[in-house]
Formats: C-alpha cells, structure tokens, sequence
C-alpha cells in the first residue's frame, strides 16, 4: 500500500472542498513556468512587442523558458503565480471539490451508479460556476505570464503587483474587463472539466472494478495522467482562443468568434495547437500532481475530523 489507508468514512463536502483547493495550488507550485511557456508560445506571432523587437522567439517547452530566464530573469517563468493560486484556490474548490457533489444531485434517486450523461452534467455544471467565481483571477494570471519585461526598453508590462493589475483592468476596462473572455473561458472549462474530471472519475472507477488496481498511489497516478492527456487533445483550441482573447488590448478583437477566425485567417488551423506540447506537460503532470495530492489529502483531512470528533 502506497500512501495513507482509505477512511471508512466518505469525505464530506468540505473536506473535498478544502482538499481541492490546497492541492490545486501544490500542483500549481510545481508546473507554473509549464503554464507560462505555453501561455507565451500560444500568443507568440501576435504580441506587438516580440514582433518589434524580435528579441523574443520561443521554440519549445524548454526553449521557451530558458529564454524567459535568460532575458527577463529567473523568476519570470512564475510571473502571475500569485494570481495563479489565488485562482486555484477558488476555481478547484468548486469544479473539483464540488464534482461529487453535484453529481449526486443529478443522479436519479435509487441509481447504483451515475451514469456518462450524469457525470458530463455535473462536470459542465461546475465548471460554469468555478469560472463565474474566479475570472478576475483568471485574466491576471494570464496577463502577467503574457508580459513581457526586458528592462528599461521593449517592455509591456504595465502593472506592478497582483492588486495593482486588478485596480488597473477595472479603471482602464471596466469592471466586465476583469470577466473579459468569460464565455470561452466556460466552454473551455466545461470540455475541460468533462475531459478531466469526468474521464478521472471513470478510469479509476473500472480500474477498481475489475480489480486491475486497488485505491492507492498507482490507480490515482493512473487515472490522472490519462485524464491530462485527453484534456489536453479536446481543450487546446479553445484554450489557445481564450488566452490570445484574455490577452488582447481593447479592440482587438470584436469577439472571442473574431479572435478565432483571425487567427485561422493569419496562421492557419495548426494555430489551434500552438503550445500543445507544454500544455501537455502542464496538464499531465498538473493533473497527476493535484489527483494524488488530492487522494491523499481528502484521507488525512478525514483523520483529523475524526480524531477531533473521537471523545478520547
């Protein structure tokens, strides 16, 4: 056995809530200069300031970073993370955290198991209502990782602190500026989140019920990894329309619909999956990281409760 032992109790809803939320942001720590190189690679060939000076050119995951480093410093790969965590931590607290949940509230009374459709539901309906709560963050996070600061000169960015590029976007765009690509943002979270959680959710539930593994370390790595790889497959063009609409200066785009059909008309359709391969990696370890993080933490979560609980 790998890991801590299944509690005979099931979580309850804050437990999940909490758990989510906490390991989101630990699997953030670890794959945030991934998010930033595919953020930076997806929006490459549209920022005027890389055009201008042609100083910034990423080829590749590894690529991509070691040009971050090299010209904007060590710590702009994590440009954004506070952002990032405070996104996290509401964002997965409610489409995770609150996945199980919902789907049981979706489940016919009597049912043995929720059935594809079930779980399809509760995985769109979650992920509408993390991203409705979050964008703010959202469009940020994506902002600063977008930003780029090469010193005195060719530098675009224009907020000093995280609190800063909230005030900012608000004064400069309006309040709906801080839900600025908010529908694509939804349908991405929905094929996301059904890509993710839902195809997590099945492929551990058949690996336990045929017994090819038992609920531990192997069967959440597992699962997760899979769940990484077909978010990644379904979610890339929207994700890459997202990023370039969250992104864009006012008036750019008229549309995330504009945004999508300019750039097929400038860069053809493989622009959908620029930064596939970071995104991969990204989401596959960040999935994998977060899932067993999770696993483990909703266990030790419940061994607290219940310790509190105990009279002795």
């Amino acid at each position: 056995m790998v890991g801590l032992k299944p509690s005979d109790v099931p979580p309850t809803m804050a437990v999940k809530f909490l758990g989510a939320g906490t390991a989101a942001c630990f699997a953030d720590l670890l794959t945030f200069p991934l998010d930033t190189a595919k953020v930076r690679l997806q929006i490459q060939g549209e920022n005027p300031v890389a055009q201008t000076a042609r100083l910034v050119q990423y080829r590749g995951v590894l690529g991509t970073i070691l040009t971050m480093v090299r010209t904007e410093g060590l710590c702009s790969p994590y440009n954004g993370l506070v952002a990032g965590l405070q996104r996290q931590m509401s964002f997965a607290s409610i489409r995770i955290g609150l996945y199980d949940s919902v789907k049981q509230v979706y489940t016919p009374q009597g049912a043995d198991s929720s059935s594809l459709t079930t779980r399809i539901l509760a995985g769109c309906t979650t992920g509408a209502m993390a991203v409705t709560c979050a964008q703010p963050t959202d469009v940020v996070k994506v902002r600063f990782q977008a930003s780029i600061h090469l010193g005195s000169s060719g530098s675009d960015r224009k907020y000093s602190g995280t609190m800063d590029a909230y005030r900012t976007i608000a004064r400069e765009e309006g309040v709906r500026g801080l839900w600025k690509g908010t529908l694509p943002n939804i349908m991405r979270n929905a094929i996301v989140n059904c890509a993710e959680v839902v195809t997590y959710d099945i492929l551990k539930e058949k690996l336990l019920d045929y017994h090819l593994l038992t609920d531990n370390f192997p069967c959440h790595f597992a699962s997760a990894f899979g769940a990484g790889f077909c978010a990644t497959v379904v979610a890339s063009p929207v994700d890459v329309v997202k990023t370039r609409y969250m992104n864009s200066p006012p008036g750019q785009y008229l549309s995330p619909l504009d945004c999508m059909i300019k750039m097929v008309a400038q860069e053809g359709p493989t622009a959908f999956y620029k930064g596939f391969t970071p995104s991969f990696l990204r989401l596959g370890s960040w999935n994998v990281v977060m899932f067993v993080t999770y696993e483990q933490l909703k266990r030790a979560l419940m061994k607290v409760q219940m310790l509190r609980e105990s009279p002795f």
